[in-house]
């Protein structure tokens, strides 16, 4: 099946997705800064420059899009249907990285959380944004 797209365009909006300080990052941070919480963004110097960082908590936290981290069994974690090798490619790099980063981090002693973007939505969201909170604040 054939790209309803021109190259142009698809390159256009490939490269208007971000690749920090998304909106699911900003309403975590917001949640989280609204609680006391203090963190670093992106921090380099840790494996995969995690989301958020909140170092008094010795904690890490991941917001990974569904479709980009492969959120398994989730809705949005659908595959194109033109380039699939190519996507797949893609798809398997980064659930790879995910799981190498977050190994390394718990091997240095980090307490590492994924959030999720299919959780930000609906209902789910403040359920999600408690829980996370609960969960850091717990074993400090």
């Amino acid at each position: 099946m054939a790209d309803s797209l021109r190259p142009e365009k698809r390159s256009w909006n490939m490269s208007r997705i971000k690749g920090k300080d998304t909106s699911i990052e900003i309403q975590v941070r917001k949640y989280l800064f609204s609680q006391g919480f203090r963190y670093k963004k992106n921090v380099k110097n840790l494996p995969g420059k995690p989301d958020i960082v909140l170092p008094k908590y010795h904690a890490v936290v991941f917001v990974h899009g569904c479709f980009w981290h492969r959120h398994d069994g989730c809705k949005y974690a659908y595959t194109p249907k033109t380039r699939v090798e190519f996507w797949q490619t893609k798809f398997d790099k980064n659930v790879q990285n995910d799981l190498l980063h977050s190994s390394e981090l718990t091997a240095a002693g980090w307490r590492v959380f994924v959030v999720w973007e299919c959780q930000l939505r609906g209902n789910q969201k403040e359920e999600t944004l408690r829980s996370l909170v609960e969960h850091l604040r717990k074993d400090t």
